[in-house]
């Protein structure tokens, strides 16, 4: 498909002026920005500077958390495919994490560990369905307790009983001996108004909410107050063409967007011919329906949209940004922003996410505000539930429990108290794992230093894989049988954060129980009901053969 970005992007970068000629509102926002910023008077303290006992009370909060970004477009040479003013304006006056990751590479599982500070396997937020109890104490719970205003909108996806029936049964299936596709293939779709703006319109709507709610009752505020806004976007529209169970697995947006793309920049990636896969990468390309072929185009096109859609995101993260300007917020307020997980957007013949390769797992984490040092780039790994002790540091509460994360405000702060217990020695690694549909195994990734490590299952049904990060960033050469030594030493590493064998039989055993008891709701519509979610169009061909298959799991007691 063809969605002609015209004069701009033939010459490999687009006007700054937008289509119609006059500067677009999110130039507005950053000429704004720079205009009130101390680069025009170096010799003026920064609104925010001081330390936080310089200040009454602690700083208000606001998060913004998105779904699907790829957190490599935050520096070089991702940021070069794409135009993200107010990400750059964060990181211009603000501190970027580097080597940020998900603990889960998919919606609920990660937004779970956000929003509790604990791990995947510690939560059992197996999956899509399987979250955090509706009761779960979070880290908004503690500081609205400890006197902060509190409100969310938009996306929030971390307690159990979300997503569709189809989604957590391919889930509990993924041991099942057979392989259907689960997804419609990966495609664009072009809004042909040049000038439409507002593409995800639910996302604009939450962000609307929570400008107004800054604007009519933050301002009246004596107390702090931390905001949350979760968004949709960049994750993949639904694809309706597929069916009445359709999955998401359309890249959408308009000319304005596409705009902000540099398209020469765009790299086509490199793909390990099917048959040399890893045997867990072809489930998981087979199931997402990217087996078959792709024109060099095709791809580009999915991956320009996929950069248009986090260019409209940044202009929602703008939005916020220029209210708290408006108000006079801006110094009185930390802003963070970070994702779920990732995107594949057709990297290792993938979208979607469900992968621990980097376009999956690695996230944006960029936060600014009092105290926080600007223009500062941080190396250290860290993840999202750095996220809970985080905000709990930043209000003064104490951390009361066992957590998984760490603050992040050692390595953030001007003026960090390296003797509080929110200082205490940050482990050199993060870990991820993940447990839900189109992965036909429980994964463990293990990141440390330049080492990625990622273990399937019991540790022996599939191979490892050991990545060199700084050799191989586009992680295409497995050299865990290379370097046996450092294979084992960091399997060993993994298994003393967590019995990952142990771990993954208890998932097994949960996919088990809750599919059985699915099936015996149903009674005689179980074969009807089967037949007909996301893989029908497979399913339909040979019925009896899939639900034989599925029979066969049953019974057996491994």
């Amino acid at each position: 498909m063809c969605f002609g970005l015209g004069s701009g992007a033939e010459k490999g970068r687009v006007s700054p002026t937008g289509l119609s000629g006059a500067m677009p509102w999110w130039s507005l926002g950053v000429v704004l920005m720079v205009a009130t910023s101390a680069d025009q008077a170096p010799a003026a303290p920064a609104p925010w500077a001081g330390g936080l006992e310089e200040r009454k009370g602690p700083p208000n909060v606001v998060l913004v958390m998105s779904d699907s970004f790829d957190g490599r477009l935050t520096f070089h040479p991702g940021n070069q495919t794409v135009a993200l003013p107010f990400i750059n304006f964060m990181k211009k006056r603000g501190t970027l994490f580097l080597n940020a990751y998900t603990n889960s590479p998919i919606c609920c599982p990660s937004r779970a560990a956000m929003w509790s500070g604990l791990f995947t396997h510690l939560t059992e937020s197996w999956n899509n369905f399987k979250g955090l109890d509706q009761n779960y104490t979070t880290w908004m719970d503690l500081l609205k307790k400890y006197g902060y205003h509190t409100q969310k909108f938009g996306k929030l996806d971390y307690t159990s009983g979300h997503h569709s029936l189809s989604n957590r049964v391919e889930a509990w299936t993924r041991d099942v001996d057979f392989l259907l596709r689960q997804e419609g293939r990966p495609m664009v779709n072009l809004i042909p108004n040049k000038m439409k703006t507002r593409i995800m319109e639910e996302d604009w709507q939450n962000t609307d909410k929570a400008t107004n709610w800054l604007r009519k009752e933050a301002i009246n505020f004596t107390q702090p107050f931390v905001l949350y806004l979760g968004l949709n976007l960049p994750h993949p529209y639904p694809s309706p063409y597929m069916g009445e169970n359709f999955g998401a697995s359309t890249f959408q947006t308009s000319p304005y967007w596409l705009e902000r793309v540099f398209y020469k920049a765009i790299k086509i990636p490199e793909w390990s011919p099917v048959s040399e896969m890893h045997p867990v990468d072809y489930y998981s390309s087979y199931t997402k329906n990217c087996t078959g072929q792709f024109t060099k185009k095709e791809i580009k096109d999915i991956r320009a949209f996929y950069y248009a859609m986090c260019a409209e995101t940044d202009a929602m993260l703008g939005e916020i940004i220029l209210t708290l300007h408006q108000l006079n917020l801006l110094q009185k307020t930390i802003v963070l922003f970070t994702s779920d997980h990732g995107e594949l957007a057709m990297d290792h013949r993938q979208f979607y996410k469900m992968s621990m390769y980097e376009a999956s797992s690695h996230i944006p984490l960029v936060m600014m505000g009092p105290d926080i040092k600007a223009n500062h780039h941080v190396p250290d790994m860290v993840s999202l539930v750095d996220i809970y002790p985080t905000l709990l540091d930043i209000a003064g509460i104490p951390l009361h429990q066992n957590l998984s994360g760490y603050s992040l405000i050692p390595l953030t702060s001007e003026a960090a108290n390296n003797n509080s217990p929110a200082a205490m020695p940050r482990p050199p690694w993060i870990l991820s794992e993940f447990h839900g549909c189109n992965v036909n195994a429980s994964t463990y990734m293990l990141r440390i230093d330049k080492w990625k490590y990622i273990t399937y299952s019991d540790g022996t049904s599939a191979p490892p894989q050991l990545f060199d990060l700084s050799s191989d960033p586009d992680e295409l050469t497995n050299i865990a049988t290379r370097f046996p030594e450092i294979t084992h030493s960091l399997d060993q590493k993994l298994r003393s954060i967590i019995n990952y064998p142990v771990v993954s039989a208890s998932v097994h055993q949960y996919n088990k129980k809750q599919f059985i008891s699915w099936k015996d709701s149903l009674g005689q519509n179980y074969t009807e009901v089967i037949a007909n979610l996301r893989w029908h169009q497979d399913w339909l061909k040979e019925p009896l053969k899939y639900e034989s298959a599925i029979n066969q799991w049953l019974k057996n007691q491994h």
